[in-house]
């Protein structure tokens, strides 16, 4: 026995002491790279199919813990932004009734039907370093707009990931999670407009910007471009923070 069916084994075994069979997590993992915005997927072992990582709720795990694991499992980070946004009830969501059969046992654990938690989460795309689980082959970056075939019905929860990210942008500056420490101007707004799928107007989204009273902008220019070299601005932590207390309304949509 390979040490791949050892751990299926192992899991099934423990399935139903340890975690919730019918209620599990799937996380949609955001992330913004060369002016794309990206999705975190996981391919799974034997199968070559894609997926939104995920797993099953421990039995003494609250909702958001169970979230909060699944992330640092696939990304390695902590204290990450994130959002449910969603559950998913459908009962032909999986297609009918599955049998696990337990290795080495007479045992099978049976799965009618698992209900779903969506939860999209914001991740700075340097800090991460994607982890396949020991059920996946792969674990890495595609980029929104060029999403392969997912299982089950992951394309529509990565839609509606979306969808919920894009109603955020009126409640919070989304580019303090999803960019480096120091960005410029442009790149603030391509991240926007890469959210949205609109272009932006230059001098009215930096009106806006500047309006919310959360940025900085530095002595220094960003160095290598190859027209007049733009600032570089950062967050303001205090200001960010202080700003979230109060709520924010950008007034992008």
């Amino acid at each position: 026995m390979g040490s791949y069916e050892k751990k299926l084994r192992e899991f099934l075994l423990q399935g139903d002491r340890n975690f919730l069979p019918h209620i599990s997590i799937d996380c949609v993992i955001f992330g913004f790279h060369d002016n794309q915005l990206k999705v975190l997927l996981l391919k799974w072992k034997d199968q070559g199919s894609w997926s939104v990582p995920g797993g099953f709720v421990k039995r003494k795990e609250s909702l958001d813990a169970s979230a909060k694991r699944v992330l640092k499992e696939r990304t390695g980070l902590k204290d990450i932004f994130l959002r449910q946004f969603q559950v998913f009830g459908d009962p032909h969501r999986e297609r009918g009734k599955k049998s696990f059969k337990i290795i080495g046992t007479s045992k099978s654990w049976i799965m009618d039907r698992f209900i779903t938690v969506g939860y999209w989460a914001l991740v700075e795309f340097s800090k991460v370093t994607p982890r396949p689980d020991w059920l996946s082959d792969e674990c890495q970056w595609w980029d929104v707009q060029q999403i392969p075939s997912l299982i089950y019905d992951h394309n529509s929860i990565v839609t509606k990931a979306l969808e919920a990210l894009r109603l955020s942008l009126n409640d919070q500056p989304v580019g303090y999670n999803l960019l480096p420490q120091t960005f410029t101007m442009p790149e603030l707004q391509r991240l926007y407009e890469t959210i949205l799928g609109v272009s932006l107007d230059r001098r009215n989204f930096q009106k806006k910007m500047l309006a919310l009273d959360v940025l900085e902008r530095l002595p220094e220019r960003k160095t290598g471009g190859a027209h007049k070299a733009p600032f570089l601005y950062k967050f303001d932590k205090k200001k960010y923070e202080r700003a979230m207390q109060k709520g924010l309304s950008f007034g992008f949509q």
